[in-house]
């Protein structure tokens, strides 16, 4: 399911989806793509950064998942 809330949020700052990957320091906007696209969500790191840079709460952004690691997902409470 399509992460709205990281699509608006982001294009409320004018950023493209490289732009942003570029302020996370991500090689490519690939990473920014799937989370928008619910591919995959961030790590928990990158889920703060990208709610710093936007401006808005990580729960609005992600609801309260979030991953630990590359292959451990975890739930906020």
């Amino acid at each position: 399911m399509k992460n709205n809330n990281l699509i608006q949020a982001r294009e409320a700052k004018n950023l493209t989806q490289a732009q942003l990957a570029t302020l996370l320091g991500k090689a490519g906007k690939s990473a920014v793509s799937n989370w928008e696209n619910g591919r995959s969500t961030p790590q928990m790191d990158d889920a703060f950064k990208i709610s710093e840079i936007l401006e808005v709460d990580v729960r609005f952004l992600f609801g309260n998942k979030v991953q630990v690691s590359h292959t451990v997902e975890a739930v906020c409470t």
